[in-house]
């Protein structure tokens, strides 16, 4: 008799342990309603749990002050779910790539938000996964390392604002990561406006000196935080990838390019850290980069060195800059290598 009641009150037990241990396994019942938001300000929608927090501030990156919109829910239990929203770089194919200001919106979101989620101690390892194009505009898709939240990052530029949308969490969700990363929206990307020329814009171009940029106010800044400045870099070729050759350019002859500027890593004006995996990590890799004529890496590809390291060094190398390199008063395209060791600093 003692025998059955002890095996009745431990079944007892078990089935009242069940619902807990369901609980513990589902994070994201931690949210029990959600609601669509879309703030006025905004280009986008997306399902959030409702009554998120909302942070609006300034944020200081290089010689820019960006504009920042933060919606963001956190739970006990782990997970935390939000969009970054950036703007202030300006969408000026005149003075830089839509690929160089989506880099430097990219750079300045690692600065802003980790410290939001935790301390500023705690290293983000931020690792490209794909180019994610999203209705039109440029994007792509990262993992994001923070402490002990592992999860994605899907980021898209449009003409206006940048958008990083967040997907940590303690324990491993799929259904969670993807309610919320696959409800983002963005309207279509209108089409651009063709450009027209007038006879009287021809003869004021055919005035200028090569290089010049036409109506630039003051203050403004390129996407690399840099003071826009062609006449300055024309006069100071020190910083330049390639070389220059001061040969007097026929007016019908295009300049050719790319040309080959070696190794780059001791041209760079701005070379940011790959981030080195979990685990040892040691050997040198080499990537080869092709920059634009505004300076921005537009493709990398690893050439050499361990496997395991390339995508962070690629990674790393897309976000490099550069000082455009001018050919006969035209910049050009360059290409080159970039060197990363991973067996010390670089």
């Amino acid at each position: 008799m003692h025998v059955r009641r002890l095996h009745f009150a431990l079944a007892i037990f078990l089935l009242s342990a069940l619902p807990l241990s369901a609980q513990v396994q589902k994070p994201a019942d931690a949210w029990a309603e959600w609601e669509t938001l879309s703030p006025e300000a905004e280009e986008f929608t997306v399902l959030m749990p409702k009554n998120p927090t909302t942070e609006t501030t300034k944020f200081p990156y290089h010689k820019m002050e960006l504009s920042v919109r933060m919606y963001l829910a956190t739970s006990s239990a782990g997970p935390v779910i939000g969009i970054v929203s950036l703007s202030g770089i300006k969408s000026d194919p005149a003075q830089y790539t839509e690929f160089a200001r989506f880099n430097s919106y990219i750079d300045a979101f690692k600065n802003f938000f980790p410290p939001k989620i935790r301390s500023k101690e705690t290293l983000p390892k931020m690792v490209l996964v794909s180019s994610r194009p999203f209705r039109g505009y440029t994007g792509r898709s990262y993992k994001l390392t923070l402490g002990d939240l592992n999860g994605s990052v899907n980021a898209f530029v449009t003409k206006k604002r940048f958008y990083a949308i967040i997907s940590l969490n303690t324990k491993k969700d799929d259904a969670l990561e993807e309610k919320f990363l696959s409800s983002f929206e963005l309207p279509e990307r209108p089409p651009d406006q063709p450009k027209t020329t007038t006879a009287a814009d021809g003869d004021a171009n055919a005035n200028n000196q090569p290089g010049e940029k036409q109506n630039q106010g003051e203050g403004e800044v390129s996407a690399n935080g840099a003071e826009g400045n062609t006449e300055q870099a024309t006069k100071e070729p020190s910083n330049t990838v390639g070389s220059q050759v001061p040969t007097p350019k026929d007016a019908n002859q295009k300049p050719k390019g790319p040309i080959a500027g070696g190794m780059l890593n001791s041209k760079a004006i701005y070379l940011p850290q790959p981030e080195v995996p979990s685990g040892e990590a040691s050997g040198v890799v080499l990537v080869q980069v092709l920059i634009d004529e505004q300076g921005s890496v537009v493709d990398a590809r690893p050439v050499s060195g361990p496997q395991h390291l390339h995508a962070v060094a690629v990674s790393a190398a897309r976000l490099a800059r550069f000082t455009p390199t001018l050919l006969m008063g035209e910049p050009v395209k360059v290409s080159g290598t970039l060197s990363y060791n991973f067996a010390r600093s670089n």
